[in-house]
Parts: C-alpha cells; structure tokens; sequence
C-alpha cells in the first residue's frame, strides 16, 4: 500500500509548479473555507499575539498563513522528483557564519522556528557546509507520512535523530564537527521542566533541551530565519547567537533565541505555523522556579 500512494504522489510531483500551485489554491480553499482545519486555533493564537490589529487584518494574516500552509505540503511532494540543482535555484541561504565556525574545529547548534519552508532548507543547506548535519525531530504518528517524510529528510545525507530517543541517537556522531539543528519552538513534552517566557506579552514554555545541550558541549549557537521573496523562492539567513553558550547565563540563550524569534514573525507574519498551539499550557506560580524575564529575574539567574 505504501508503494502504491508513493506511486501516486511521485505522478504528482512531476507536474510543473505552476500546476502544483494550482493544486493547492484548490486546496487551500477546501481547508480554509470546507474544513476550517484548525482555524479556531490560528485565529485564537493571532489575537494573542496581535491583540492591537483589527480583525481584519487577522484574518488577512491567517489567510496567507494557510496559503503557505498548503504550498509548503505541495513542495514537499515536489521533493519525491525535484533535482538538487531545482532546490539550490529555488532555497538560497546566507551560510557564511558557518564557515567562520568550521574552520575553527567546532561543532555547533541552529535554532530556528517552525517557518517555511524548513523542509526544502535542511536539504539545500548539506550542500553549502562542511559540518554533518544532524536534525532533532518529532517522529510523525502516521506510518505512511513517517516513512516518506523520513525517506525525503535524509536524500541529502543528513541525519535525523527521533526528539524521544535523542541521548542515545546522537552518540554515535558525538566525536564528528556536525551541525545540530533544533526547531527550538516545539512545544515541551513536559512543562514542569520547561523554561518559562513571556512570548508576545503571554507566558509560554519553551522546551531547555538546545540550551542545555548547547551549555554541557560549550557550543556556539546559530539563529536561523527564513523568508519568501515571491511564491516558491526562499532565503534564509544564519546569524551567530552565541561563541560559547556555557558563558551565558543558564536562561539567557533561551531568552535571546525567543526574542529573535518573536522579531522574525513580527517581520512575517503569515511564515510562522500558527496551528500548533503555543500557548496551551497555563502559568501556574509552581513554575516561578522556571521562569525567564529580561534580566534572568525572578527564578533562574
């Protein structure tokens, strides 16, 4: 049966993009407009986070957002045929700061958000370093997306290491110069050990695994973001966060990596996976102890 879809889907993606898009206008008119796939959720959490825009102007970001939603699903497709030579002309990045790191025999960390098209990125970005690449992610629950986005992450080479098996995953590469890349906007699977931020004027939890591990290995940090000239075309930028994380405050990487990434979506708005729910989880004062403000003050720090 798997053969069979990946049969299907291989059809699809050989259609041009022009066609591809056309598909998924179709779609994102069923999703938005039929289903209403998680719109409660997309609306509720852009209040949150623009509470001073008008409705309107909500729903013309929400719109967007489902737009590159869909083109996002469609250009994942498109990966089952498309050429390096396709995705290096369509995913431009700025990787210069990895190089400077390179060359001085370190490994390092990335830490970017959900923002599309971090699928096509991963990929064009094993051919502009030297590092191993290595990616944390969430294994999907359905075998069938599993398994071909798992076959699709990993054409380049890079190594996908499973969040829930991270420890003994990443052995085998420790003494390697890879490149850790952690989408450091994932939810925590556990609150009670999660730091605690005010996240566009609203405590939320981010998840302390990239800063601890960034601290243990005395890594230097990159913050990755990435933006959509025109339909199809992406460029991200990479920008030093830290030399060294352990010379940090512990908190202080988190802080800097969420106000980099509340600027990011301030700037694009409609880039940013607004149907996860980020801010479903309740502050309690049992997480003080966890809490981050601007000068590491009160709890940690």
């Amino acid at each position: 049966m798997y053969y069979f879809f990946y049969g299907l889907l291989y059809l699809v993606s050989l259609l041009p993009m022009r066609v591809l898009y056309l598909l998924s206008d179709g779609i994102y008119g069923l999703v938005y407009y039929g289903v209403g796939y998680r719109k409660k959720v997309v609306m509720a959490n852009l209040l949150i986070a623009f509470p001073d825009r008008s409705e309107e102007e909500r729903t013309r970001i929400a719109k967007k957002f489902y737009r590159n939603f869909i083109d996002s699903f469609i250009e994942v497709v498109k990966l089952l045929s498309a050429s390096d030579r396709f995705l290096k002309k369509r995913f431009t990045v700025d990787a210069s700061v990895l190089d400077e790191l390179h060359a001085t025999g370190r490994s390092c960390q990335l830490h970017l958000g959900h923002t599309f098209n971090w699928e096509w990125g991963q990929l064009v970005l094993s051919g502009l370093t030297d590092y191993k690449i290595l990616v944390v992610y969430q294994p999907i629950k359905n075998n069938f997306f599993e398994k071909l986005f798992y076959r699709l992450r990993t054409r380049s080479g890079n190594v996908f290491l499973p969040a829930n098996k991270m420890r003994d995953s990443i052995a085998p590469h420790l003494q390697s110069q890879y490149l850790l890349g952690l989408v450091a906007d994932q939810n925590p699977g556990c609150v009670e050990n999660a730091y605690w931020l005010d996240f566009f004027g609203r405590p939320a939890p981010f998840v302390w695994g990239p800063e601890k591990g960034a601290r243990n290995a005395q890594l230097p940090v990159v913050f990755a973001y990435i933006e959509k000239p025109r339909r199809g075309y992406y460029h991200a930028t990479l920008t030093l966060g830290c030399q060294k994380a352990c010379s940090l405050k512990e908190g202080q990487l988190t802080l800097e990596y969420v106000r980099f990434l509340e600027n990011v979506i301030r700037r694009n708005p409609d880039m940013w996976l607004w149907s996860h729910r980020r801010w479903k989880h309740h502050w309690k004062a049992d997480h003080a102890p966890r809490w981050i403000s601007e000068k590491l003050q009160p709890g940690i720090g």
